[in-house]
């Protein structure tokens, strides 16, 4: 349960920040910046009393947010989206994957030491 919570909470996320882009021209998007934040902000928490790591759900959040957020804006807003950028959201996805995979090890150990 706790990925489908992390989920939605990167749906809310990048949903909040490119209400935040749609509000500059059109001042109702707020409404769903608020909401989407909060939403977001909430079913982190529930991430968290599922039994995910901080570190692992915050760098997964962040990070799918940021990649997220930029190729959305280049679709929705016509925004750009460079080389150098999809190069910059590759690191970000393998900080993201060596996190992860260094918790799995992690958690993997302190299993072999309590037996």
């Amino acid at each position: 349960m706790k990925w489908v919570y992390l989920g939605a909470a990167i749906v809310s996320e990048v949903t909040a920040a490119l209400s935040m882009q749609a509000a500059v021209g059109q001042p109702g998007w707020y409404a769903l910046v608020v909401a989407g934040y909060l939403a977001s902000f909430v079913l982190l928490i529930q991430v968290l009393r599922a039994g995910m790591a901080i570190g692992v759900a915050y760098g997964i959040w962040g990070a799918s947010g940021v990649a997220l957020t930029a190729v959305l804006a280049a679709v929705l807003f016509d925004q750009a989206l460079t080389p150098v950028m999809l190069g910059g959201i590759a690191i970000i996805v393998a900080g993201v994957l060596l996190v992860e995979i260094g918790s799995q090890r992690s958690l993997a150990a302190r299993g072999k030491a309590a037996i």
